[in-house]
């Protein structure tokens, strides 16, 4: 049976739906007045015993209303028309205040954590999320088709970054940084010349990158290779001056240790000038730029040596951290850093190993970098390896006029996510009905890209110089039209998808690390990419598969599903769905067979993947994070380390927690012993869960159930 809804729109009937509107109305009576569960089973049963191949929703909520007065249940009955009354009222009017009331109050949950580099208690701050807001509501009420709008509130897709929609602007990009720095760019009405040295250069891109992140509401990434020219510059300009101011007395080698001291502080300063101006410049949107630093040696690189120097130094620069407000060195949310694993530092021997072990001791003390491989990249990528994008999303490969391959200075369009778990609930294990269902929530989501490709046509490059006339992207004219750029597969659009392992567990009933699960989970996602490629050849539009690392939505989803279906064993009982493909925390598997499961679905997403670990306190052993690192190099494209580490509360120190002379825990900058205020790695066993303390022995500390 077929459901005509408001809109139009025909879905399938289900049933579900009228026992939870009857159940709300339900909750809003007294005990006396209510109908038991039996007998909203059998409402529900009548309307589905209609069997009519269509019904309009007006005529099923009828039918309610007249049954529950057939059965005597007049209150409840007045309760359930004021419900449907209620209901037709928020679907039109304005939802701004409480929003932004609660917003202002710090208690918009949702709001305030969905972002970590926007800290929703300053008022600059506030003044953007406040716009978000009023952007949400009036892309919900007035701008997206209804039924988009209704499959977002339910739960069956997420339309992401509604809180900018109204405006005229994109999600992440790359940022074209070699054409800036090479042939100049304007900000603010201000002509900025080609850089004559390596820290002018750096000061000019974090302008940049500032700039470009006030106009638009993704990530920027950058190539810290086309700095390595800069370098060289300095290296010559300092050369030139000592020779000139010396009347050419100095012999070579000390000309050249002279040169060198000059240098190395040009380029501890610069990378100082990056990490600082990143942490403490705020955009127009409230927030520190969400910036990607790609770290890659390419052996033909004509500035191979002075690229080796900036990333070691880069890598170092983050090893230190950055002091906060208590002068204690803590990590850096940004910039976030992706090395490259290439056959010149993949730990085989290679020249530029020892900066690979470098970015190891910081993945075991500050978490970063990232690791990309750039075998396994070049095998999914026609044999490119390039930046992802902030949000990790990833370009398809594409030619300019000259039948050069290009990636900088392109851009994703937006995102709209899948909730895969929610199909595979709704078909009941019945896999006929799985794909049915899948069809037609992939054409909501076709439709949902739409609106965010059709509201990027006809934007005139004025709305953005720094993009579309200055370089980040383009040098358009003034007045020009970007449409050129939505088309051809020049920038990308993304279909995301979440929980491919509580869809396959509940139509499989296993997970998809199984060999049935395997089967079923490639399946899926083979056919979402082969959706992606449909609609790609239709439209010519760069439509790409996106294994969105969205931890909210993870819990989004999931809070939704659970108030529809209640609590289903291993699906929504956890609280939170898995990210896209991977394996659920739970299972017993290890980095390296998880790693290795991951990537195959890493080749199918093409539009963005990216698989983690959790491992413990690894300072004192980073020998095992190199084994990993070896491992990815041969084996995955994309992957990261999430490290348990220790951690202060009270003055932010995240370095290793000592046991004084008393044998207490003990902060070594603060003094603090108040476990409640510390986080601690147990590493004698390398347990991960909660620690707590024994009864009466407040030195000690057991890790439950593992360790004493």
């Amino acid at each position: 049976m077929k459901v005509i809804k408001r809109d139009g729109t025909t879905v399938d009937f289900d049933r579900s739906k009228i026992v939870v509107a009857i159940q709300k109305a339900n909750a809003a009576v007294e005990v006396e007045d209510r109908i038991d569960e039996d007998g909203i089973q059998d409402i529900a049963r009548q309307v589905q015993e209609k069997n009519r191949k269509r019904l309009l929703v007006e005529d099923i909520q009828d039918i309610v209303e007249h049954s529950l007065m057939e059965a005597g249940r007049f209150e409840l009955a007045k309760q359930y028309i004021i419900y449907r009354y209620q209901r037709a009222l928020v679907r039109k009017a304005n939802t701004t205040d409480e929003s932004i009331l609660s917003l202002i109050r710090n208690s918009n949950k949702d709001v305030i954590e969905e972002n970590s580099n926007k800290n929703a208690t300053m008022a600059a701050t506030q003044r953007d999320l406040i716009a978000g807001e009023v952007s949400k509501d009036l892309t919900k009420r007035l701008i997206l088709p209804e039924k988009i709008s209704e499959a977002h509130e339910e739960g069956v897709l997420h339309f992401h970054d509604a809180d900018y929609f109204i405006q005229p602007i994109f999600n992440c990009c790359l940022i074209n940084i070699k054409d800036m720095l090479d042939n100049g760019t304007v900000m603010n009405g201000k002509m900025i010349e080609s850089p004559k040295s390596f820290q002018v250069a750096c000061t000019v891109m974090t302008q940049i990158i500032a700039s470009v992140a006030s106009s638009q509401y993704g990530g920027q990434s950058v190539d810290i290779c086309h700095l390595g020219k800069y370098l060289r510059r300095s290296y010559e300009k300092f050369k030139r001056n000592i020779q000139e101011s010396s009347g050419g007395n100095l012999d070579e080698e000390t000309l050249e240790k002279l040169v060198q001291e000059r240098l190395r502080y040009e380029l501890q300063s610069g990378v100082q000038t990056i990490q600082y101006q990143i942490n403490t410049l705020m955009t127009t949107n409230g927030q520190s730029p969400f910036v990607t630093l790609f770290l890659n040696l390419r052996e033909d690189d004509e500035y191979l040596k002075e690229n080796a120097m900036i990333i070691e130094e880069i890598l170092c620069q983050r090893l230190e951290g950055i002091k906060n407000d208590k002068g204690v060195y803590v990590t850096p949310a940004f910039p976030k850093l992706v090395y490259v694993l290439d056959e010149c530092n993949c730990l085989k021997g290679g020249k530029y190993d020892y900066l690979t072990r470098l970015a190891v001791k910081c993945s075991a003390k500050r978490m970063y970098p990232d690791y990309i491989s750039a075998k396994k990249m070049r095998e999914n990528y026609q044999g490119n390896v390039f930046t992802p994008m902030g949000c990790r999303s990833f370009l398809a490969p594409w030619k300019d006029e000259n039948g050069e391959y290009k990636f900088e200075g392109r851009f994703n369009q937006g995102v709209v996510s899948l909730n895969l778990p929610q199909i595979g609930i709704l078909s009941g294990g019945d896999e006929k009905k799985f794909w049915e269902l899948l069809d037609e929530r992939l054409e909501l989501c076709y439709e949902a890209l739409m609106c965010r490709h059709n509201a990027l046509k006809g934007i005139r490059s004025d709305v953005s110089p720094v993009h579309w006339q200055y370089g980040a992207i383009a040098r358009l004219d003034n007045g020009e039209v970007i449409d050129k750029y939505l088309e051809n597969g020049y920038s990308s659009i993304s279909l995301g998808y979440i929980g491919l392992y509580e869809m396959t567990k509940a139509v499989k009933g296993v997970s998809h690390t199984t060999k049935e699960g395997e089967e079923f989970a490639v399946r899926v996602m083979e056919y979402l990419r082969g959706a992606c490629e449909k609609w790609k050849s239709a439209t010519g539009i760069g439509f790409a598969l996106y294994g969105t690392p969205a931890e909210s939505l993870c819990y989004r989803f999931a809070r939704i599903d659970k108030e529809r279906f209640g609590s289903i064993p291993d699906i929504t009982d956890k609280g939170y769905y898995t990210n896209s493909y991977h394996v659920d925390v739970r299972e017993n598997i290890d980095a390296f067979k998880k790693f290795k499961f991951e990537s195959q679905f890493q080749s199918i997403s093409s539009g963005g993947a990216i698989s983690y670990v959790e491992i413990p306190n690894m300072r004192h052993n980073t020998e095992a994070i190199e084994a990993v690192v070896r491992f990815i190099y041969d084996n995955i494209q994309y992957a990261e380390f999430n490290t348990k580490s220790d951690y202060c509360h009270v003055c932010g120190f995240d370095g290793e927690i000592i046991i004084n002379d008393d044998n207490e825990w003990e902060c070594p900058v603060c003094g603090n012993k108040d476990h409640g205020k510390m986080n601690v790695t147990r590493r004698t066993c390398g347990y991960l869960g909660e620690n707590f303390w024994n009864v009466g022995k407040t030195k000690e500390i057991k890790a439950r159930m593992l360790h004493l």
